[in-house]
């Protein structure tokens, strides 16, 4: 018997006339060859739980923090005088 092909991204086999699908419509059942078997669930990459990437979103984002907080601090450092002569000028025009 020959071997059966299989796209490249293994979704579909080849039966001599057309493509057809290797995996049921509930993704329980892969086609394996020869007949229906259970689907594996993909390999796990990485930690599997997914704790790496929620510490890398979490670390990324407060480098993000602390970098927006120092930019703030230096804004104000350097133009707080002009700031606040702003607000000086708009209480005079007011009041």
């Amino acid at each position: 018997m020959a071997q059966t092909r299989f796209s490249a991204d293994g979704f579909w086999w080849w039966d001599g006339a057309e493509w057809r699908p290797a995996f049921s419509q509930d993704r329980l059942w892969r086609w394996d060859g020869q007949g229906w078997v259970p689907a594996r669930p993909p390999a796990a990459s990485g930690s599997g739980s997914g704790i790496g990437l929620a510490l890398g979103l979490i670390g990324g984002f407060v480098v993000i923090l602390v970098l927006v907080s120092i930019l703030v601090i230096v804004v104000l450092l350097t133009m707080g005088g002009q700031i606040a002569n702003v607000f000086s000028n708009v209480t005079a025009a007011l009041g």
